[in-house]
């Protein structure tokens, strides 16, 4: 079993933090500010640690705030190396970040500044999300000018930071309700030249889905018709469309070629072996026929209705295969599904009912009875 996320954020992160601020505070409680940071410690998890942590520095620190963060930023160490956040090693910075969302909002400069710095050593997609509540015409102006910058954690902030329904932070009201600001600083990333900003963008239109998928899929439309759009935009479509993909959305599938006019047909199938035991497995193979003389595109996943305890069915979706079938010819798709016991799912004996979904038509393919 994997530790626990916040043993990687232990009581060695504030007395790093503490050893940071002597160095640029003269007569710093050094002492005073550890026991503030460390009282009931190892009873909190990971963000209420940092967050213990930043109300020390709020209390420690100079009462002029905006002194406070420039005092901050005095103490940072190197620039990330690479385009990728990894491991937790940057997390040291997860309460100034907490700090500045909390306790910067009344000096706009200053805090944006200190952003700035921060992200290109960890990230400030948690604390810029309190200045586009505060400013939000001010903010998403910078932001614009931050899409052109040459760090690649400064241009990934200006879509991360602006995802309305962030992991792990508070929701963006004002742009669930609007997202047409974040698409438009979207729309200058969608071509940025790292990967690791792509991605965020696809996260970011996944994200507005949720709350507008028509608005996403003209987005998505418009992307991956436009002239010059190769196989990196595409790939982000294909990213930033995943839940409504999942969901069978037909207007979703249509743009990346997998809509109802989609000629593909679901030939011979077969569900081996026909009476797994608890504790196996079951192998689905389905053929796919292409019987025009143009290429075909299909979107396959699998569902299957497993038994629970009460003999009713719940249904779960496998991700399946996009594939490309030759005119008048054929495919097959393969996917093994599980039936041991996990922790998130128990199973029950009983006759399982298995369908495909193929370019959003449910089809059904048979059956198979487990038995314990």
């Amino acid at each position: 079993m994997a530790e626990p996320l916040k043993d990687s954020f232990g009581t060695d992160v504030p007395v790093r933090i503490a050893d940071a601020l002597a160095t640029v505070v003269e007569d710093f409680d050094r002492e005073g500010f550890l026991a503030a940071c460390l009282d009931g410690y190892d009873d909190l998890e990971l963000t209420p640690r940092a967050k213990q942590i930043a109300s020390a520095m709020a209390a420690y620190l100079p009462a002029d705030r905006e002194l406070a963060m420039r005092t901050i930023v005095r103490t940072l160490g190197d620039e990330l190396y690479g385009s990728e956040l990894t491991g937790m090693e940057p997390f040291v910075y997860l309460p100034h970040v907490y700090f500045i969302a909390e306790y910067g909002l009344d000096h706009f400069e200053t805090a944006m500044t200190a952003q700035y710095e921060l992200t290109k050593r960890f990230t400030a997609e948690f604390s810029i999300r309190a200045y586009l509540e505060r400013y939000p015409e001010a903010t998403l102006a910078r932001l614009g000018e931050w899409a052109n910058d040459e760090s690649v954690h400064v241009r990934r902030l200006v879509s991360e930071g602006t995802r309305p329904r962030l992991p792990w932070a508070p929701r963006l009201r004002a742009f669930i309700a609007d997202p047409s600001p974040v698409i438009e600083l979207l729309e200058r990333l969608k071509d940025d030249p790292e990967e690791y900003v792509r991605r965020s963008v696809a996260n970011n239109l996944n994200d507005i889905a949720k709350d507008h998928p028509g608005v996403v899929v003209d987005v998505a439309r418009r992307w991956w018709r436009e002239p010059g759009a190769g196989d990196e935009r595409r790939k982000l479509v294909r990213h930033a469309l995943r839940t409504l993909i999942k969901q069978g959305d037909p207007a979703a599938l249509d743009v990346l070629g997998y809509g109802e006019s989609s000629p593909v047909e679901v030939g011979a199938v077969t569900i081996t072996p026909e009476r797994p035991a608890i504790g196996g497995k079951v192998a689905v193979e389905i053929e796919l026929r292409n019987p025009t003389d143009e290429f075909a595109g299909a979107l396959v996943d699998l569902r299957v209705h497993f038994v629970k305890a009460n003999g009713s069915t719940s249904p779960k979706v496998f991700k399946g295969a996009e594939v490309e079938i030759e005119p008048g010819s054929a495919s097959a798709v393969r996917k093994t599904i599980s039936v041991a016991q996990q922790s998130t799912r128990t199973h029950h004996p009983g006759t399982h009912a298995v369908e495909a979904i193929v370019n959003g038509r449910t089809v059904p393919l048979g059956e198979f009875d487990l038995v314990g």
